[in-house]
């Protein structure tokens, strides 16, 4: 499985109708088009509005006529193996099946990329030796190596698991049962920047789409997770739910490679779970001041810098908050009850209720990763 996927480019009808037209010799015009990288072009042509896809202006397109004919074949056949459209529907893949297949697979380019912890030197590490955060323990440290490997872990379209996550993403958060193809507009509706999920998970690899994965497959998080995609589509309070993600699965990554959740791995003897109610409670966090202080994406800057340094200092108060709001809602479905979302400064947590999930891990080798930089939303 290849760390560093080589991006496959699809043309869309309009892509495939800007070549037609340039074959076909028509006068510049007006109009805009999206890149496969989400950003805006204008093209050198103009459709006719009384024109269909596949009519076209000129009789005798020309030679680029024929190359985009054979292109638009290529990409559909490509997208039509990426979708298995000839065996029917994805099915979706859960979190454990999801990590079973990164814990068997060859990551030993990833591994190389790896730095497990973040480098002090002089008075700061004589600080963080004295007063820091204790060590992670040694038998932990393989587990948390994979996840940094998975963290540098491209998205591959080769590899059939990471497809599948990435169908079972968009398909719990949209609600709905149909496939959908690899590139398109659609994810930007989910709140990726452009046409390509893969472009933004630069920052954080596959572990960025593994949490997004965690969190609408898990049962007692998945209400939560909709409540929060529900709110990104608000029309005044609107935000990236993707990116966003995104940039939390990063706060949690800096987090463990500066030891701040060892405490908390160590007392659990876990760290993927651990990681995993992080990045949950992050999200709360950050849902609960969006949605009673009215944020906008102007804050969005502020907010996650705020979100990083309270996920490094209280981790464990983070992890409290989320175990209380998991608690309530399970008592709100209990007795039938809709209670208010609680206030921003007491936002939930899951912690305790996945604290006995067990992860059992197959041969992981040393691995180290750098993956620098504050959090924002870009």
């Amino acid at each position: 499985m290849g760390c560093k996927p080589e991006p496959i480019l699809a043309l869309g009808q309009n892509s495939l109708l800007q070549a037609l037209m340039r074959g076909a010799g028509q006068p510049t015009g007006a109009g805009v088009l999206a890149s496969a990288g989400g950003s805006e072009r204008t093209p050198s042509w103009v459709v006719h509005p009384n024109l269909t896809f596949g009519v076209f202006l000129s009789a005798e397109p020309g030679e680029e006529w024929r190359r985009a004919q054979e292109e638009w074949e290529a990409v559909e056949n490509i997208q039509s193996g990426l979708l298995e459209e000839s065996a029917g529907p994805v099915p979706l893949i859960s979190f454990n099946e999801a990590l079973q297949h990164f814990q068997t697979a060859d990551l030993s380019e990833c591994r190389k990329k790896i730095r497990a912890t973040v480098r002090r030197r002089g008075l700061a590490a004589l600080v963080h030796f004295l007063f820091g955060p204790p060590r992670l323990q040694q038998q932990l440290q393989g587990e948390r190596d994979l996840a940094l490997a998975i963290a540098q872990c491209g998205l591959d379209n080769n590899e059939t698991v990471h497809m599948r996550i990435l169908q079972t993403v968009y398909k719990k958060l949209t609600r709905s049962t149909l496939s959908c193809p690899r590139y398109g507009a659609h994810w930007e509706e989910l709140g990726f920047q452009g046409a390509d999920p893969g472009t933004d998970l630069r920052g954080t690899g596959m572990l960025g789409l593994m949490q997004m994965l965690y969190f609408v497959m898990d049962s007692q998080t998945l209400p939560l997770a909709h409540k929060i995609f529900k709110l990104s589509q608000h029309e005044t309070q609107s935000f990236p739910f993707c990116l966003m993600s995104v940039n939390i699965t990063r706060i949690v990554i800096q987090a463990l490679r500066e030891e701040r959740l060892s405490r908390e791995c160590n007392h659990r003897q876990q760290v993927i779970v651990v990681l995993n109610d992080v990045y949950v409670a992050a999200f709360l966090r950050l849902y609960g001041v969006w949605k009673a202080q009215r944020k906008t994406v102007a804050d969005s800057d502020f907010l996650l810098k705020e979100l990083e340094s309270f996920t490094k200092k209280k981790p464990k108060q983070l992890l409290k908050s989320l175990e209380t709001y998991m608690n309530r809602s399970l008592a709100t479905l209990a007795d039938g009850i809709q209670h208010p979302f609680p206030p921003s400064g007491n936002v939930g947590s899951v912690a305790s209720s996945h604290a006995s999930k067990e992860i059992n891990f197959t041969g992981v080798c040393d691995l180290q990763v750098e993956l620098e930089g504050e959090a924002r939303l870009v």
